[in-house]
């Protein structure tokens, strides 16, 4: 059960970083920074550089962490729990925070990418750690 409680955490990171966008977007819109049309097809207009960067933020979240969610319930189904497996999801789920913060704060690129990079390689752990217990069990 233990495993599920970061696979919540990053959720609530993602919800958080959705709505936040929400947010920014409704804000410049009512600004008169972005003309509603825009989002109709993302196009024909230009999107400020910080939602451009949020939005590119939130993207992302949805493309490596299903994989971070997958492995998590992996774990959970094959009752593979341990210390170390939980202890990766956290590192995951921090990393991911740090990411974010600097994704959406001071995007300093080479910080960015390091984070990223270590996020990747708990991630590859993750899936390896379960795969070698499966293989021993």
């Amino acid at each position: 059960m233990q495993i599920l409680i970061p696979l919540f955490a990053m959720f609530a990171l993602t919800a958080f970083c959705v709505f936040r966008l929400g947010l920014m977007r409704l804000r410049a819109v009512k600004a008169r920074e972005v003309d509603l049309g825009f989002y109709r097809e993302y196009r024909g207009y230009e999107e400020p550089e910080r939602l451009r960067i949020a939005s590119r933020h939130v993207i992302n979240l949805f493309e490596a962490p299903p994989l971070f969610y997958v492995v998590c319930l992996g774990i959970y189904v094959t009752g593979q729990t341990t210390a170390l497996l939980t202890g990766l999801a956290w590192a995951y789920v921090i990393l991911r925070g740090v990411h974010s913060y600097v994704h959406l704060t001071s995007n300093v690129v080479i910080v960015r990418f390091r984070v990223f990079a270590a996020s990747w390689l708990v991630l590859v752990g993750l899936w390896a750690v379960l795969g070698l217990q499966l293989a021993l069990s």
